[in-house]
């Protein structure tokens, strides 16, 4: 048994049916913004940090 139940062939069949759906080339333009929206935000937390108010 996997997590919860969820087998590695339950996450590939999902894995497979979302590239189908939404196309390779959109998720890996997702998964950049989603890497550039992480990167700022720790950059305004770090920032925030420095500046007491």
């Amino acid at each position: 048994m996997g997590l919860g139940g969820i087998h590695i062939w339950h996450m590939l069949i999902l894995l497979l049916v979302v590239v189908l759906v939404f196309g390779s080339k959109r998720l890996a333009s997702a998964g950049e913004d989603l890497g550039t929206a992480i990167k700022d935000f720790r950059k305004a937390m770090r920032d925030d940090a420095n500046h007491p108010k």
